[in-house]
């Protein structure tokens, strides 16, 4: 087991018994995860949607925790979609507040354990407070190296890739010198590899406007349960998961085979 596991990982868990099947030569570079079903949660314990939110940002705190230790380089969490504008203004409200509070208790814990935080989506609209708190945590951050943590905030991939083709036109490249490469320069996740692995949480069968270039080759792993009841052992699940994929891309062997 990796020294930075140790202590962390209760021995005889369910934990324990999953993380050494694990080859630590083959992770996922980039693990992005739906985090899916904090208000089915909340209906299921008689609890408000926002009391469910709050308990899916354990989650958040949990599965941040392992990926570093485990060793994963970039992890993308999809916060809150251009979609989510749509639901009752009281709770959008409470869901900002919940991330700015977020962002001041756990800043500490980002600076510590070296992680790098960036925002990737639309900034415009985002709250002043929530603007300004996630600024002074990107700037706190920005030089960290262990792993970075992706914030997907007013995110939709298609605006993602409308935002891309405007920057596009503005600079006018030579269409000639525009392939996938340069393209990939114009998303909001410029300088992020893409991700290996996808994770979804609540069994919904779709990606839900997320990354819908970055995720082209990405290996999905869905699961029943809900986000605030996703654990490490979830995690580490899905990491073995993906290690027994073949990743061909498109070609009739897995990628790195003779």
């Amino acid at each position: 087991m990796l020294k930075s596991l140790e202590g962390y990982i209760e021995p005889g868990s369910e934990a324990d018994r999953l993380v050494r099947d694990i080859d630590f030569r083959r992770l996922p570079q980039h693990i992005a995860v739906i985090m899916d079903g904090n208000g089915r949660w909340a209906g299921r314990h008689g609890k408000t949607r926002i009391e469910g939110h709050k308990a899916g940002s354990h989650s958040v705190r949990e599965t941040v925790e392992c990926c570093g230790r485990l060793g994963i380089k970039v992890l993308s969490l999809f916060a809150f979609s251009t979609e989510n504008w749509k639901r009752p203004s009281r709770e959008v409200q409470r869901l900002w507040k919940l991330l700015r509070d977020y962002l001041r208790k756990e800043d500490k814990v980002l600076v510590d354990n070296d992680l790098k935080l960036v925002v990737i989506g639309r900034r415009d609209g985002i709250p002043g407070p929530v603007i300004h708190e996630l600024k002074r945590v990107e700037n706190l951050t920005r030089n960290n190296g262990r792993m970075t943590v992706a914030l997907a905030l007013n995110y939709g991939a298609r605006t993602e890739i409308i935002d891309a083709v405007r920057r596009i036109l503005a600079e006018a490249p030579d269409a000639a010198d525009i392939n996938e490469d340069t393209f990939s320069r114009y998303l909001y996740t410029a300088g992020l590899p893409d991700p290996d692995l996808l994770i979804r949480t609540s069994g919904e069968c779709r990606v839900s406007n997320f990354l819908l270039w970055q995720i082209a080759y990405a290996e999905m792993w869905i699961t029943p349960v809900l986000w605030p009841d996703f654990r490490k052992h979830h995690l580490i699940q899905a990491v073995l998961d993906y290690q027994k994929r073949e990743r061909r891309f498109g070609d009739i062997k897995a990628a790195g085979s003779p």
